[in-house]
């Protein structure tokens, strides 16, 4: 019996890294279209992980919200900070640091 509790363990532990790798890959084309959008550089060309929970949707449907963080460059010498947040698979939210619009 516990054999069977460990596959489904398994399998359903696949299926979440599968959705969490195409979440941060949607997640990284909003920050690079955002980015382009303003005129900035993304830094690294990633977003890293922050934070997991549990969220509602529009709809009252149970969802998984991740946030991301990513770094970009509005000069080309300096750091700034930027935050993406994703419920399910789709963009919720985005912040950008304030800085220079060019």
């Amino acid at each position: 019996m516990w054999e069977a509790a460990a596959i489904v363990l398994i399998v359903a532990g696949i299926f979440f890294w599968i959705d969490s790798l195409r979440a941060r890959e949607r997640a990284l084309a909003a920050g690079r279209s955002a980015c382009k959008r303003y005129g900035v550089q993304l830094l690294d060309e990633t977003v890293q992980f922050a934070q997991l929970r549990l969220a509602r949707d529009d709809e009252g449907r149970l969802r998984l919200r991740r946030s991301y963080r990513f770094e970009f460059s509005d000069t080309g010498d300096n750091r700034r900070h930027g935050a993406i947040v994703m419920l399910g698979g789709e963009l919720q939210d985005m912040q950008l640091e304030p800085h220079r619009l060019q």
